[in-house]
């Protein structure tokens, strides 16, 4: 999306008012992190209001214990958020070790019930989305948690079509986002939304974060999974595929790497990974091959070659078939281009 574009919808929208209910033993950057990255939107844009105005709202007024100990000073209780009418555009409930009592919290439900009908956009950030089904607001939808607690939500909820392996989701107004730091994610996809592409890159960028990662993407890397397992022989076979990623790669020769039958390294790796071998080492090829289009300008063909794909077109099914964009369409839209940082004066 081109400068003019981004700048026409942000006039088109105008400030963006966002709300960020918290409660004690919420998770700090189910708070924090998401308002950085919309935070950060105000420095790739012309001089003007800021993009975002947002607002921390708890059961009460004063501070607000996070499981990390660091306690947040908040804005507004949930009573006196309710008595507001304040326009919310955005509404995001962070997650927690806290839920379940936030959930028994029959104040804070009732400001977020109330919250979620008049806000454009509603959003949960980890276990954020059992306050949401509680309130029976994404029955019949899609939605997504932290991993742990997908389970806890499936069978807690059984109306919400949950996806146990995405990143974030988005159904309607409705956005529900994996744990802690995919609430990131998830904010970078707002920005994009509402303020052109190339900000959110750019965003994602001064904050150094990996990658934008699509919300259809696995909760695990490649390299998470290698790290998980703890089979000394699959762990080191795991490393072997991230580092060799254009290397032999069949399940015979990383069975003989390991000193095992296929027979057995194959049911062995599947229990430790939860993965096939097939499918580990594509999904190592495909991160690989990610970076390589991010940050560099090799033609697809080069790359392919290097990532172990063997040619541009077994690469250009393996991005359909799990990101569902080729990968030329794939570097067009994360490609980060090189806009100017302006100088913002603190308030």
């Amino acid at each position: 999306m081109t400068d003019t574009a981004s700048s026409s919808r942000k006039e088109a929208r105008g400030t963006g008012n966002v709300t960020m209910v918290a409660y004690h033993d919420a998770h700090i950057l189910d708070v924090v992190g998401p308002l950085e990255v919309l935070a950060g939107a105000a420095l790739f844009l012309p001089e003007g209001a800021a993009p975002y105005v947002t607002r921390l709202v708890a059961p009460e007024k004063g501070a607000v214990r996070t499981t990390s100990g660091i306690q947040l000073q908040v804005d507004m209780s949930c009573a006196e958020a309710l008595a507001d009418d304040t326009p919310i555009d955005t509404l995001i409930i962070s997650g927690g070790h806290g839920t379940a009592a936030a959930i028994e919290d029959t104040v804070l439900m009732r400001f977020v019930e109330q919250a979620a009908g008049r806000a454009r956009r509603v959003i949960s950030i980890c276990t954020g989305a059992m306050i949401l089904a509680e309130l029976g607001l994404l029955d019949g939808r899609r939605a997504t948690t932290h991993w742990w607690w997908c389970p806890i939500l499936s069978r807690s909820y059984p109306a919400v079509q949950v996806d146990e392996n995405a990143i974030y989701v988005r159904d309607g107004k409705y956005w529900t986002s994996a744990g802690v730091t995919a609430g990131m994610d998830l904010a970078l996809a707002v920005l994009s939304e509402d303020l052109g592409h190339d900000v959110a890159l750019q965003v994602a960028r001064y904050n150094v974060m990996y990658m934008i990662r699509p919300g259809g993407q696995a909760q695990f890397s490649a390299n998470l999974v290698a790290a998980q397992a703890q089979d000394k022989a699959i762990a080191a076979t795991l490393e072997h595929v991230l580092d060799n990623v254009a290397g032999d790669l069949t399940v015979t020769a990383l069975a003989a790497r390991a000193a095992m039958s296929e027979r057995s390294f194959a049911r062995k790796f599947k229990d430790e990974t939860g993965l096939t071998p097939a499918q580990y080492v594509e999904a190592a090829r495909l991160q690989a091959a990610r970076i390589r289009l991010e940050q560099s300008d090799q033609g697809v063909e080069q790359i392919a070659l290097a990532c172990g794909f063997g040619s541009a077109e077994r690469m250009r099914r393996a991005f359909q078939r799990n990101l569902g964009i080729s990968a030329s369409d794939y570097r067009d839209r994360f490609t980060i281009p090189d806009l100017p940082v302006r100088q913002v004066a603190p308030p």
